[in-house]
This record gives structure tokens, sequence and C-alpha cells, in this order.
């Protein structure tokens, strides 16, 4: 009888073993969307697509996946918000449509009113080596490519030139999850002028390459007059150890400098499996983030007046300053 049952709790041991690295595969290394998402709505009246533009900082054709907003195109003289969505490790310019439903989560938040209409992007934000489950993205201009300047220049002045934005950086949020969340801050506090609103979900601020690619190290180089004009909105899951204690550590930093953030813990964090975990996570709060966007969008929007096109900017430029300061120490 015993050893029956060490048989069948060694069969029940291999069998979990194998559906998690079947769900690992699954999930982490063919990039599939997770094995139980969460529900959503479909018939949302948004479209999801993908379009290209030539990059000068990579070389190469690149993409972005772009929803317009609602009404769109039967206002023709009207101009929106606009926010960047950054994937995480194994990723693409699709993540957030196949794998968040990004289209339903827009859809509640405008129907709901917590969102003002926007233009969503999505950039493939992979860098020479492209996607794999064995790195993360560099997100900022280093060996492996120009990824800072391809999002936070040239994708800017490929959306402005294409859609109707609204030019001033109150009005451009930019985020992400994971590394997205960690390229959202290096790239998003590198363009002051371009991004006024960041946000990350379950994301890090320390980069292995150096403190010139760690928001949580170069912030402090931020001029105080930059910093009283931005938003800042982090989550981290309960489950998540590491990525807790770096987020709620910048968190404490973005305070300690007086740039005002929102810093919540939610159940779960990165998996595989779970309604709390993984995919289910990011799309879950991704309505959170989203509504933050959107209160400081309405506030900007109260003061500003919406229906006009305003000057095209020169392309969008690091802040050079805090970069060579970090280089020189």
């Amino acid at each position: 009888m015993k050893g029956i049952r060490k048989q069948l709790l060694i069969a029940s041991a291999t069998t979990l073993a194998v559906l998690s690295a079947g769900g690992y595969w699954y999930v982490f290394i063919a990039g599939a969307p997770q094995l139980d998402p969460i529900p959503a709505e479909t018939n949302t009246g948004l479209s999801f697509r993908v379009e290209t533009f030539m990059s000068q900082a990579m070389g190469t054709e690149r993409s972005y996946g772009i929803v317009l907003p609602p009404g769109y195109a039967q206002n023709p003289a009207k101009h929106y918000p606009v926010i960047v969505l950054l994937h995480g490790g194994h990723g693409g310019a699709r993540d957030f449509q196949d794998k968040a439903a990004l289209t339903s989560v827009l859809h509640d938040l405008y129907k709901s009113d917590r969102l003002p209409p926007s233009i969503v992007v999505t950039p493939d934000g992979n860098d020479s080596r492209g996607s794999s489950p064995f790195w993360d993205p560099d997100y900022y201009d280093g060996p492996n490519g120009k990824i800072a300047t391809l999002i936070g220049s040239e994708l800017v002045q490929v959306i402005k030139s294409r859609y109707r934005t609204l030019h001033e950086p109150q009005f451009w949020a930019i985020g992400g999850n994971s590394s997205g969340g960690w390229g959202a801050f290096n790239i998003g506090l590198r363009y002051p002028q371009q991004f006024h609103i960041l946000f990350s979900h379950t994301g890090y601020f320390v980069d292995n390459s150096g403190p010139e690619n760690s928001p949580q190290m170069f912030a402090h180089q931020i001029p105080a007059a930059q910093r009283s004009q931005l938003r800042a909105y982090l989550d981290a899951g309960d489950e998540d150890a590491k990525y807790l204690q770096a987020t709620k550590k910048f968190h404490q930093t973005l305070s300690q400098l007086g740039i005002a953030n929102d810093f919540r813990i939610y159940p779960g964090g990165h998996g595989i499996v779970g309604q709390n975990v993984g995919w289910n996570y990011w799309h879950k709060h991704l309505y959170d983030s989203l509504t933050y966007v959107g209160k400081q969008f309405k506030v900007s929007l109260q003061q500003s007046p919406t229906d006009r096109r305003l000057p095209t900017q020169k392309p969008s430029q690091p802040m050079q300053q805090s970069h060579n300061q970090l280089q020189q120490g």
C-alpha cells in the first residue's frame, strides 16, 4: 500500500513538473498568450493594426501597433493625447493586444469615462538581437542598437506626423510591463520635454548596463523644475519579491525628489497560470494605470484648448546634461 501511494505521489509530481515546464515553454519560450486568460470584450468598436516606418536609428524597418480613439475619423479637427505602451521580455508590437486584450481595456475605460479618447501606440521595442526568452530588450542607446532614440525621438515624430496628436508633453504618457516598465522610465525620464506621465507594472529600475540606464540612480540628476511637471504610476505584485522591492524603493526615491507618484501593491505578479499572474495581472492593472493616466489628461485638457493643431516640434532630444554628468562621475 505504501508502495502504491509512493508511486502515485511520484506520478503526480512528475505530471505537475511536465505541466509547469509545458506552461513555461508555451508562455515564455513560444511567447504565446496565457493558458487561462481573463474573459475580455470582443465587440469593442476599436481597431488594432500594425504599421511600419523606416528607422534611421536602427537602420531597418520597424513596426508599431496603433489603436485610434472612437470618433477619430468623424472628428477631423480634433487632436488627441497619446499613450505609448512598451512590452517586456520576449515581446513585440502585438503583445498588449494579443495577450492583455488592449482594445477591451480601452473600450471599458472610454465607456466609464475613466480615460479621455486617446491614441495608443505599442512599438516593437526589441533591439538588434531580436526577441528572445533569454534576454530583455535593451531600452537604451547601446551596443545592440539605439532603442531610446527609436522610441523617444523617431517614433514620436512618426506618430505626430501621421496622426492628429496633441503635441505638449502633458498629453503624452509612456509605460510598460516588466522590462517595459523599466524602459518607460529609462526613456521617459530622458525625454521630459516629450513625456510628463510615466507608469510601470511590475518593473525594475536598475539595469546591469550601469547607472546611466538606471532610473533609480539618474533620477537624482533631473532638475527640480522638471521634476515638478512629472507624474508617475507604479505597481507591483505581492508575490514578486524582487520587483516589489525594486518598485517600493523607486517609489521612495520619487517621493524624496518631489515627483508626484501613485504606488500600489496588488495580489500576484509575474507567472504562468493564475488569475493574478502574468498577462492576467497586466490586463487587470492596465485599467488602473490608464485610469491614472486619464486623470492627468483630464486636468491638462481642462487647462488647455484641445481642438487645434500645435506647431510641429523639432525631433526630441534626450536630457544630455544628466547623461554626461553620470558618465563623468
